[in-house]
């Protein structure tokens, strides 16, 4: 049995591994588990590079405690150029030397939220506030309610694991 750390507790990001691997690798079975590690970076991250780092950082910071399993860090993040503000994350997956990433598409988020991620809100607590609901940071998330169900959170990571996964489904190319 081979195991697979999420460096998160969110159930979104557990589910949409488990998916991923699954599919990626029907013939192998895993043991999934999710840890609590700092992604050392802001609560939002309000850039490319903060986002990806964020999604280094969980995965290898999961490692340091649980070596052998393969680790993987999924950071949601936004870039804002003061006109559009878009939302989107990174995936990082870490498993022994061999490092696979990939980014999720990205989508412009309303003025309305924009404007409370500007002053501080993070795009969770914003999508509450704005859409009058509860923790959907670990439901549909902003994807899932802007595009009324048609892409939840889940489904909108599933594809970044899976193309993080390419060099360990290639391991002669990488």
């Amino acid at each position: 049995m081979t195991k697979v750390i999420i460096a998160s507790k969110n159930p979104v990001k557990i589910n949409c591994a488990k998916e991923a691997f699954t599919l990626a690798m029907p013939e192998e079975v895993f043991d999934f588990e999710g840890v609590d590690v700092s992604s050392e970076v802001s609560d939002q991250p309000m850039s490319d590079h903060e986002t990806y780092l964020g999604a280094f950082n969980r995965a290898s910071n999961a490692a340091q405690h649980h070596s052998g399993a393969y680790h993987i860090g999924i950071e949601g993040g936004i870039s804002d150029d003061g006109q559009v503000m878009t939302a989107f994350a990174w995936v990082v997956i870490q498993h022994g030397d061999k490092i696979g990433k990939a980014r999720t598409a990205t989508f412009e988020l309303p003025q309305r939220i924009a404007e409370l991620v500007r002053s501080g809100v993070e795009l969770g607590h914003a999508d509450d506030q704005v859409f009058r609901r509860e923790n959907s940071k670990q439901k549909d998330g902003a994807v899932g309610i802007l595009t009324r169900g048609i892409i939840d959170r889940k489904e909108y990571y599933k594809p970044a694991v899976l193309l993080a996964l390419i060099p360990f489904l290639n391991p002669s190319l990488y």
